[in-house]
């Protein structure tokens, strides 16, 4: 990999982690047409760009990591739980599901649950408004969705975001929970891809990935503040669209 590409992967991992639109779906997109062997040096590589788009968010909401916040980060872990236990049982089925055909139809099926939900979803009978009121069942249900960005494509972001819309949380509380979730969520993907690939970090092109960390912390912490003053105005509807377009574009090219 070099520090081109490195560059483009990381602007793609910066801009796509946290928003509805699936940061894994895009990477494996990015790679296939940049030309990016999938290899253990990649994956290398994507646990640190990975680790940059979590500080990103800590540094963000770093008034919310401390004790003060206990029951907070209690409901967050506890979002985390379904993914962990059912990405840990079927770990080897989800493997056979990242490729590029999978990716371009959850684009568009995400794209179409966006517009559905978008549509009878009323700002105003919203019951929570702050992330910390977000109560344990709520939170529990959250992690339930989140269940499907297992699925290459789906997003973790949109399935959380999804999840927290329809569980009475208005579009700023569930976009921040599903910020706060990806902090547990990424560390521990992260830390077990280390543990997996931390012996390719002696062949890696360290110039190329500093370059790609900094882009991808850089980027990262200016999408988060952009999308959160977005849906103080808008709906995510734009999303949507966007997801069914990519989608049926990729399966025409394929």
């Amino acid at each position: 990999m070099d520090i081109f590409q490195a560059i483009i992967i990381g602007v793609i991992e910066g801009f796509t982690e946290f928003l509805p639109i699936s940061s894994t779906g895009h990477m494996i997109v990015a790679s296939r047409f940049l030309g990016v062997e999938e290899n253990e040096l990649t994956k290398a590589y994507e646990v640190i760009i990975q680790f940059a788009a979590i500080l990103a968010v800590m540094l963000i909401y770093r008034n919310k990591l401390s004790f003060k916040k206990i029951d907070l980060w209690m409901k967050l872990l506890l979002a985390f739980l379904p993914l962990a236990i059912v990405g840990f049982i079927f770990k080897d089925t989800i493997k056979a599901l990242f490729n590029v055909q999978t990716v371009a139809w959850m684009f568009i099926v995400g794209g179409i649950i966006f517009l559905v939900v978008e549509y009878f979803y009323k700002e105003q009978r919203a019951q929570i408004h702050d992330v910390e009121q977000t109560s344990y069942k709520q939170a529990l249900a959250i992690g339930v969705a989140q269940i499907f960005s297992l699925i290459p494509g789906t997003s973790r972001a949109g399935a959380t975001i999804i999840g927290g819309l329809l569980s009475g949380l208005d579009r700023k509380a569930s976009a921040e929970f599903s910020f706060l979730l990806a902090i547990p969520v990424m560390a521990a993907v992260s830390g077990y891809d280390l543990l997996k690939h931390y012996q390719e970090f002696a062949h890696a092109n360290w110039s190329a990935f500093a370059v790609g960390f900094v882009v991808a912390f850089v980027v990262a912490y200016l999408t988060i503040k952009l999308f959160l003053a977005f849906i103080q105005r808008f709906t995510f509807v734009a999303f949507g669209i966007y997801r069914i377009v990519l989608g049926v574009v990729l399966l025409m090219l394929l």
